[in-house]
């Protein structure tokens, strides 16, 4: 589920979605030491957009860098 208050976050670069998803890693093991519940639900959805959205952009690079080899044969 994604997070409905994360603005857009497109025009981030990969190293910096996977800063922010460290960062809320940390949050997330603050607020599971607090016992708040409601806090790690909202973490949580906000690690899963950002997961999402580094997942996409990492697969949109992957995608690029094999355009190079779309006449040659995948032996894997």
């Amino acid at each position: 589920m994604e997070h409905p208050l994360i603005g857009d976050i497109d025009n981030l670069t990969q190293e910096e979605l996977i800063e922010k998803i460290n960062e809320l890693n940390r949050k997330l093991n603050i607020a599971y030491r607090s016992s708040n519940g409601q806090i790690c639900d909202q973490i949580r959805m906000a690690i899963e957009s950002y997961n999402n959205k580094l997942r996409e952009k990492q697969a949109k690079a992957y995608e690029e860098s094999n355009q190079n080899f779309k006449d040659k044969i995948n032996i894997s």
